[in-house]
């Protein structure tokens, strides 16, 4: 039996980037070895065990053979002949199939180091057309390592194409297409993601919503990046670069104007009552990729609220103080702060203004905290009751907004 350090630990100590959790592929095992020295099984689809001391994650070398559709339609052999260099021949890039040794010695087969060099991200072997949800990993590592130059190989990309055409990412589970995506959202440049599915012909199968939105001109003078699909692109970095690692906010970004999509020919550039249009398209893709509740409910509330924000200054302080209520903003706070921030990031992630300062957001934040500062318990305390201390706190919280400026 030999054990191998292999995948992320390995690609990223090369990238000199800090180590995460560290995963071994084990050669020459059986399962019933594996327990009897004392590894917990935890595998559901093939065998993989638990260290007794360290707790990490030890996989026995394993083949796989195409016998279905979608990610879940294979055979996994996890026989002790299996090699290592046939376990690595089955990862997705060359930078994911490189081992080392118990003394640090690199098995590289496959010749990742070099495309960790060269900023390349490249298939090992043709059996990467047999997992569509590979084609989900090439864009969320995108979002990951665009930042340091790195690109897909144009022969990985012609696969990816080919992949689409023959219909196999319609087989993805929505869950796992959304697992993929919320990683993505929490990555530094999170639209490389969307620029890589788009660029293979994935996006407009998986978030048709989103793909809509390329081509779609905008106002110059608001907008001088004019396209929306670039438009949401340079949002969704924004977003990454204002909230590190925050999907929700990440979905918001990217969700906030897919109501332009919809806009009728005859009235672009303009782009009246976007903000309403967008609610269905935004309820939809949520509710196919089931979505989670918080990241439904903040994109739904930015994709209705983003222009009420940006004209925070024109308001009246009554109209500030309902558009708080709207997102339920006193019975759950942080609604508010999410809010500024995507809006922030739908002002500032436009061509050249990347650096121009929002102070909408401080103002939003400023008008909640004082509202939320007006206490119920203080209004019954004075002897008002029943619908009246709806009504006195309503009037005194939008006293609160006003006095503020």
């Amino acid at each position: 039996m030999k054990t191998y350090l292999v995948g992320g630990a390995v690609r990223d100590r090369l990238l000199g980037r800090p180590p995460g959790d560290r995963d071994w592929v084990v050669v020459g095992s059986t399962p019933e070895q594996m327990l009897a020295q004392g590894f917990r099984a935890v595998g559901r689809d093939f065998p993989v065990f638990l260290h007794p001391q360290t707790h990490e994650e030890h996989a026995l070398a394993r083949t796989e053979r195409k016998s279905g559709r979608g990610y879940r339609g294979f055979v996994v052999d996890a026989d002790p002949g299996v090699t290592l260099e046939q376990d690595l021949q089955r990862r997705d890039f060359t930078i994911n199939a490189i081992a080392e040794t118990t003394d640090g010695q690199l098995i590289d087969p496959f010749d990742g180091k070099a495309d960790i060099e060269r900023r390349v991200l490249r298939h090992v072997s043709d059996a990467f057309a047999e997992d569509p949800v590979r084609i989900l990993r090439a864009a969320r590592f995108m979002a990951r390592f665009a930042p340091l130059g790195f690109s897909v190989a144009a022969e990985t990309l012609a696969l990816m194409r080919t992949m689409i055409a023959a219909g196999e990412v319609d087989h993805l589970v929505p869950e796992r297409v959304w697992q993929e995506l919320e990683r993505a959202l929490r990555e530094p440049r999170p639209a490389a993601f969307v620029q890589t599915l788009r660029s293979c012909g994935a996006l407009a199968r998986i978030m048709p919503e989103v793909d809509a939105l390329y081509g779609v001109p905008q106002r110059p003078e608001y907008h001088p990046e004019v396209d929306t699909g670039i438009h949401t692109e340079m949002v969704c970095d924004m977003a990454a670069q204002l909230a590190p690692g925050d999907s929700v906010i990440g979905l918001a970004a990217l969700l906030h104007d897919l109501g332009k999509a919809l806009t009728p020919a005859s009235e672009l550039p303009r782009h009246i009552g976007h903000e309403h249009n967008g609610l269905p398209a935004v309820a939809a893709l949520c509710a196919r990729l089931k979505v989670p509740a918080e990241h439904r409910e903040l994109a739904l509330i930015a994709c209705r609220e983003h222009l009420n924000v940006h004209r925070l200054g024109e308001l009246r302080a009554a109209s500030v103080h309902d558009l708080i209520a709207r997102c339920d903003g006193f019975r759950k706070p942080a609604r508010i702060a999410q809010l500024a921030l995507v809006c922030e990031a739908d002002k500032r992630g436009r061509l050249g203004l990347a650096n121009t300062p929002y102070p909408e957001a401080e103002r939003l934040r400023r008008a909640h905290a004082v509202a939320l500062a007006i206490d119920a318990s203080a209004i019954v305390a004075r002897g008002i009751s029943g619908p009246a201390v709806g009504e006195a706190l309503r009037r005194e919280r939008i006293a609160a907004i006003a006095a503020i400026g």
